[in-house]
């Protein structure tokens, strides 16, 4: 079963190593951000769950919210808001934002974890009742259940990695992934995976799936993309 991942931004920095301790003891994978500029630099689509305070520096957890709201890849990214401010009116600006919960500084740990578990429990179901059961572009067929990938008909022999690289670029389909994304999403924790360890792949699958190859587009100095 996949890890939980979730991102913990705050310039507190000993809070945010208090959260990442205590619900990495709950069996999550958690990361840390003390802005959201640092925030913004990792790849937020490979998280299941931001906890976001909302006063920071030059951008806010406002204003950070706003702005993954407003790409697509992001809009559905699940948000805990955690804040010192708690006026009617804030409160308001953070569900208006699309806010799953909102939790008041000082707060328990306890409470954190609690209402962690009970966003995840509403948020990943819906993703799992979401998930398709394959994806199709022509007669290039991926079936997620199985575990199967097919063109015209033919059953063509992928590896773990082969699959889940091109189901990512299959998902998001015109949509550029740097190396970088592609290592956290599918290497994710494994250590000592060389960048050269993408290209590898990618031209293994490029081969593999023959006529459709050529879709998987290079973008030089940001990635890989699969274009119609």
């Amino acid at each position: 079963m996949a890890t939980t991942r979730i991102l913990v931004v705050d310039d507190e920095e000993d809070l945010c190593e208090i959260l990442k301790f205590n619900l990495e003891i709950e069996g999550y994978d958690v990361d840390t951000a003390f802005s959201a500029e640092e925030a913004l630099k990792k790849d937020i689509c490979s998280y299941n769950l931001l906890l976001l305070d909302v006063m920071m520096g030059e951008i806010s957890g406002f204003k950070m919210a706003n702005m993954l709201r407003k790409n697509e890849r992001t809009a559905k990214m699940p948000i805990i808001f955690l804040t010192a401010k708690d006026t009617e009116n804030d409160l308001l600006t953070g569900f208006n934002l699309g806010a799953d919960d909102y939790i008041s500084k000082p707060f328990s740990i306890r409470q954190v974890v609690a209402r962690v578990k009970a966003v995840l429990r509403r948020t990943v179901a819906k993703t799992v009742q979401s998930e398709p059961e394959s994806l199709v572009y022509e007669t290039l067929i991926l079936d997620i259940k199985r575990i199967k990938a097919s063109v015209d008909g033919e059953e063509i022999p992928l590896t773990k990695k082969e699959f889940e690289i091109l189901k990512l670029l299959l998902e998001n389909k015109g949509n550029v992934f740097s190396r970088e994304e592609i290592l956290s999403r599918i290497w994710k924790d494994e250590v000592y995976v060389l960048d050269r360890t993408i290209d590898v792949n990618i031209t293994r699958l490029r081969k593999k799936i023959g006529v459709y190859g050529k879709n998987i587009v290079t973008r030089l100095g940001f990635g890989y993309c699969f274009e119609n």
